[in-house]
């Protein structure tokens, strides 16, 4: 009866801290935990839009910059650089660990260069609606990351409202596309390379939080200083740093739209990566693929762009997307509380025949 006791303390001090990992969930340094995982979703989503919408906004203003095409590269360096001080300034407040391996963070500051770097290096051959042809479409890459790399196993559903989201974005932005074409294949070929990597970054980034339990302030941090390196090293080697530098010491007005850009990009990082640990990669790209429709929303009213039927066509089909992703998601919530109390129930029965014995 003693080994009994002593078996089931050991597997309570196992699962103990496990428990505390999961509860902790902050969101920009507020703990949201003890709203319900619905609330947590809406919260985390509203930061996602209030953040994201303006990045998209300074990003196309950015390269409507005269002369400033040829620099995306060179953009994405110093937004690196940006989000490393933003990271070390939040890491000295919170004095956090390093719980991640090096080796991993090597890898990951590499797939995270390659999918903001060629998103960014892009927009120099294709115009903005074009690019958010191609990254809406990230959503089913991401579910076949999610199988390769985590092993997960996706429903119908999430099959369906992945399709529905990414045929209504591009319906939505093939409108603009006609245009104002600008079409290069050097593009969609730098596209193609972010997309695949928007295909890694998400999944490896749920993985290592999960299995480490590392912090939001600890993944930006390391990530994105380790990608800086990469890239100084290469613009370096070209002589794009050189370049770039003088065309904005010339233009000193882009990097204010840099620091901008760079500021609501690191806090809409935060809100994603929460997402991520409250919701999984597959429903924080479907949040990040969504806002990129209201993205473009807001592109036609500032940019005086036309407006036909076909956006409306394509919108319904991006509601209808997130109605069955919520629905797939409501009805996985439903599969755990269910299995939560059979597992409660179980034990209350086990307790109670070994509570004689015990006594």
């Amino acid at each position: 009866m003693e080994s009994k006791i002593d078996i089931h303390d050991c597997d309570y001090k196992k699962l103990l801290p496990y428990k505390k990992e999961e509860k902790s969930r902050k969101l920009l340094w507020v703990d949201i935990s003890h709203f319900s995982e619905l609330w947590q979703f809406l919260i985390c989503t509203c930061v996602v839009f209030i953040f994201f919408i303006p990045y998209g906004y300074l990003q196309e203003s950015i390269f409507a910059i005269k002369g400033f095409k040829p620099f995306g590269w060179y953009l994405t360096l110093v937004q690196f650089l940006n989000y490393s001080i933003f990271g070390l300034i939040e890491n000295q407040f919170s004095q956090t660990k390093r719980r991640i391996p090096w080796i991993l963070y090597l890898l990951l500051g590499l797939i995270l260069l390659g999918s903001m770097g060629f998103s960014n290096a892009s927009l120099g051959y294709l115009n903005y609606p074009t690019q958010v042809i191609f990254k809406c479409c990230k959503l089913i890459p991401v579910m076949i990351g999610g199988i390769l790399i985590q092993k997960k196993l996706y429903t119908i559903i999430d099959g369906i409202a992945a399709s529905c989201m990414c045929a209504g974005l591009i319906l939505f932005t093939l409108a603009d596309n006609k245009v104002s074409p600008d079409f290069n294949f050097l593009g969609v070929f730098l596209i193609s390379c972010a997309l695949f990597c928007d295909a890694l970054i998400g999944n490896l980034q749920e993985k290592m939080m999960k299995k480490h339990s590392a912090s939001n302030a600890e993944i930006v941090l390391y990530s994105y200083f380790i990608g800086f390196v990469y890239l100084l090293l290469a613009l370096l080697m070209t002589g794009e740093l050189r370049e770039g530098t003088e065309f904005c010491i010339q233009n000193p007005v882009t990097y204010v739209y840099i620091f901008w850009f760079s500021v609501s990009g690191f806090f809409g990082v935060q809100a994603v990566l929460a997402l991520i640990r409250t919701c999984g990669a597959l429903v924080a790209v479907t949040v990040t693929t969504c806002r990129k429709a209201i993205t473009i929303v807001i592109s036609f009213l500032l940019f005086s762009k036309p407006f036909t039927l076909q956006y409306v066509w394509a919108g319904l089909l991006i509601v209808l997307g997130i109605y069955l992703n919520v629905l797939g998601k409501t009805n996985n919530f439903d599969l755990k509380i269910f299995l939560e109390n059979s597992s409660n129930i179980f034990r209350t029965i086990r307790k109670r025949r070994r509570s004689p014995m015990i006594v």
